[in-house]
């Protein structure tokens, strides 16, 4: 695996910007590795990997572009838990580790970085150099990964009665012997405008 001021190269370039989130990501994610025993996983280890991200920040581009996980790929969940964590698991041997950013950090990069004064270049700098213990929160876990939602080709495809789009990877409903979408059994984000 690459160094971490390489790996934080990256994914900063990636990301579009440098700040404390793209630091605690890059940690997180050597660290998950490195606790469920892959070394190498954007090669031959690619196919072993899976990542549950529990947060849409920085962090989360940052553990993307160390792991080489995707929501694309499906080798990477989001679950909208609003905490800055992820869960790596190994799908060969079923071992994983929960990681979670410790809050008390925040007030320790006082500790490591006095000298600088903006509070978000100083989290930024001493996050850096904290040991793990200090910075990450760390559990082993199992984690039940359902067939249809491991990465590879979808299981199945079915087409919504209601609207007729197609539904794939087990996401309809069924409602009294219909298959429905998710957003033609009440669960739309969006309003349909106009008669289209």
């Amino acid at each position: 695996m690459q160094t971490f001021e390489a790996l934080l190269e990256e994914s900063t370039r990636i990301h579009g910007h440098i700040c404390a989130g793209q630091v605690i990501g890059v940690r997180m994610a050597m660290l998950g590795l490195q606790q469920i025993g892959i070394s190498d996983p954007k090669g031959a280890e690619r196919k072993k990997l899976y990542v549950v991200v529990e947060i849409d920040r920085c962090a989360t581009d940052a553990i993307q572009s160390v792991t080489g996980c995707s929501l694309g790929k499906r080798s990477m969940r989001w679950q909208d838990f609003g905490i800055m964590a992820a869960t790596f698991v190994n799908l060969e041997n079923g071992q994983a580790v929960r990681i979670t950013a410790r809050e008390e950090a925040r007030a320790l990069a006082e500790r490591y970085c006095p000298e600088i004064e903006n509070k978000y270049q100083r989290q930024l700098e001493a996050y850096r150099l904290m040991p793990e213990d200090e910075l990450f929160f760390m559990q082993e876990v199992r984690v039940e990964v359902p067939d249809c939602d491991l990465p590879g080709r979808p299981l199945r495809r079915v087409q919504c009665a209601g609207c007729g789009d197609w539904v794939q990877d087990c996401r309809e409903v069924h409602e009294d012997d219909t298959l429905l979408c998710r957003a033609c059994a009440g669960q739309r984000y969006y309003q349909v405008l106009g008669g289209q």
